[in-house]
């Protein structure tokens, strides 16, 4: 496709601009490893939480999505229950905050707060650098693959002659453009260019799903999908019959194995409810909660992204899949068994539908959606490389630019070691399966107990992620569908995190007195708070359990809610837009007076003690 030249000269302007501002806030990134990873801890909340959404608009999702939509229709609002996508609830209403108490800089250096400085804290501390990196490498690799397939099909140039090297060469091009602005800026350059980014890609989305609209009316879209594409409720089976519209895509629901979808329901809401209690992985959804000011910040943050996110992006998902819908069909069915669902949104912008500026402002906004992902996951390497591992046990005393030097390194180093994975790696959906349900399904059992049950140690930790890892790496190599292992492999994590806690002697009671008292979670701490009550006798223990289960409950609905709206509107299915909107509604109302309007940044009886040496810094106060 030839991108006319207003269109090339709005990509470029783009392109300059994200770079100029990268390099001009580096100065302030440069300071020291704080300002650099976190920010100084002096971004605002909706800061963080535009640059947060703009960060999960990533291009290769929204590729995934377009695909899911297409073959699943309203049923596949449910499929990203996999990532899990309300995992940003359990944040909002009570995770974030905990999180944020710890006042520490990465993951890592939490475990060392949770665990103390014994060797079983040492082993968690090791093995969870290594969770975060190659949770990195995978995801510089799945953002290298989007990015190589969606600019293959725009630029002019053939620079292979075999696709797969094609996509990877334009692959290679825009991530060194992306990682240079990245290095060079730290979290300052993520988060202010991520800003940007989403409201550039706000008005894109409004805009193609307002053409879609416009061209393709309800008779059209219902002559293209099969019978049960337009309801959102679900029986044992999918009962979504492709064959006479688009054999391919009766061929990929039989491969993704989704066809028994209560069962698949079940499994994603299941593993989503276990993997959204352990809260977040250490990598960039992490670091923006380490980087808001105050708890409280930090939860609002998670609350405005589902809140601003989910209707402009779903209006764009739901617009192209449209489009391809009502004017592509004898263009998908002509490739026969060749089709590539993945490939569905560039094929729909190289197909002379948008208007000129607009056609270039949308792929500047997806080419800011893969910018904005690629520099958050980059970002998170240096963090655990610099802080957690060189800077405890390599050099303790270095200069603040040294440790600066060092991250630039690092982050350069990780995107060449995901770029060449990602060389060897031809589908999203492999990368997503393997990472959402594998990889994090090792981690689940670890770290939903390190919140919840004080006997849990550093030895418990260590054992449930050794053997979370050792089955998720053999997935790569089978055709077992790694959603499909999770449960077994829960099973075998959590025996293996009790025995080895249990085995072993408990974690130092300061340590843990110093956690609960800070953090305050519920759950199991009762011989803790015992202890910590004999030096502070106000202190009590959270009982706001029973409302933040409500407020999760309400929450996943809402966000539902506000996934399903702008799908119903722009297939103009006006009587389940009003209920959508009306759910959403009464949600946000609801959310209002039982999360928000309860937020607070510690209760109200942390001892003074524990506040004074809150700020940024791990507690030293013995108590």
């Amino acid at each position: 496709m030839n991108l006319p030249l207003l269109d090339i000269a709005i990509i470029l302007a783009y392109i300059a601009a994200t770079l100029l501002v990268g390099f001009w806030i580096s100065s302030r990134a440069s300071k020291d490893i704080k300002s650099y990873f976190l920010g100084g801890n002096k971004l605002s909340w909706w800061q963080l939480g535009l640059s947060n959404a703009s960060g999960m608009f990533d291009i290769s999702g929204t590729m995934w999505l377009v695909y899911l939509l297409f073959v699943y229709g309203l049923t596949s609002v449910f499929i990203p229950w996999l990532w899990p996508v309300f995992n940003q609830i359990f944040l909002m209403v009570f995770l974030s905050a905990w999180l944020r108490r710890s006042g520490v800089m990465t993951g890592a250096e939490w475990i060392t707060f949770r665990f103390g400085e014994g060797k079983g804290a040492r082993l968690s501390h090791l093995i969870v650098v290594l969770f975060a990196l190659v949770n990195v490498i995978g995801f510089i690799a799945y953002g290298f693959i989007g990015i190589g397939k969606f600019a293959a099909v725009f630029m002019p140039w053939q620079l292979a002659e075999d696709p797969h090297l094609n996509d990877v060469c334009y692959g290679l091009i825009i991530t060194a453009i992306t990682t240079l602005y990245v290095v060079k800026g730290g979290m300052f350059s993520v988060v202010f260019t991520e800003v940007l980014q989403f409201f550039i890609m706000t008005i894109a989305c409004i805009a193609v799903g307002i053409i879609a609209m416009q061209r393709v009316s309800p008779e059209m879209l219902n002559a293209a999908i099969p019978e049960g594409w337009t309801s959102i409720l679900f029986s044992w089976e999918l009962h979504l019959d492709w064959s006479e519209k688009l054999a391919a895509a009766q061929q990929k629901i039989d491969a993704d194995g989704y066809e028994l979808f209560a069962i698949f329901f079940m499994l994603m809401l299941f593993k989503g409810m276990l993997q959204s209690m352990a809260g977040p992985q250490p990598t960039y959804d992490m670091q923006r909660v380490l980087s808001a000011k105050t708890p409280k910040e930090a939860a609002k943050m998670s609350g405005v992204v589902s809140l601003v996110l989910l209707f402009p992006r779903y209006m764009l998902i739901t617009g192209l899949t449209v489009l391809a819908l009502g004017l592509f069909m004898g263009d998908l069915n002509a490739m026969g068994d060749k089709v590539d669902f993945e490939q569905i949104l560039p094929m729909v912008l190289a197909g002379d539908i948008l208007p000129s500026g607009l056609l270039g402002l949308l792929i500047a906004g997806l080419l800011a959606a893969f910018m904005s992902t690629f520099a958050a996951t980059v970002n998170a390497a240096p963090a655990y490389v610099v802080n957690d591992l060189y800077k405890r046990y390599i050099n303790a005393d270095a200069s603040p630019k040294t440790y600066v030097k060092m991250s630039y390194f690092i982050s350069i180093l990780f995107v060449i070691l995901g770029v060449a994975i990602g060389f060897f790696i031809p589908s999203l959906n492999q990368v997503i399966q393997w990472l959402v349900s594998a990889l994090y399904g090792g981690y689940t059992a670890s770290n939903v107990l390190k919140w919840y049950w004080w006997r849990f140690n550093g030895y418990g930790y260590f054992w449930g992620m050794v053997t979370g890892f050792a089955i998720a790496f053999p997935l790569i190599f089978t055709d077992i569908a790694p959603i499909h292992a999770f449960p077994f492999m829960f099973v075998a994590c959590i025996a293996a995190c009790v025995t080895g806690s249990l085995l072993t002697a408990p974690d130092d009671m300061q340590v843990l007195k110093k956690f609960y008292a800070k953090v305050r979670p519920w759950g199991f701490w009762g011989p803790v708070l015992a202890e910590v009550q004999k030096d502070f006798p106000q202190v009590q223990a959270n009982k706001n359990f029973a409302r933040d289960a409500v407020n999760v409950v309400v929450g996943i609905v809402w966000q539902t809610s506000l996934v399903a709206a702008p799908i119903f509107m722009v297939i103009k299915h006006w009587p389940e837009f009003i209920a959508a909107m009306l759910v959403a509604a009464l949600g946000s109302i609801f959310l209002w007076f039982n999360w928000y309007k309860k937020l607070e940044d510690y209760p109200a009886d942390t001892p003074a003690a524990v506040l004074q040496s809150s700020s940024d810094e791990s507690l030293i106060v013995k108590i």
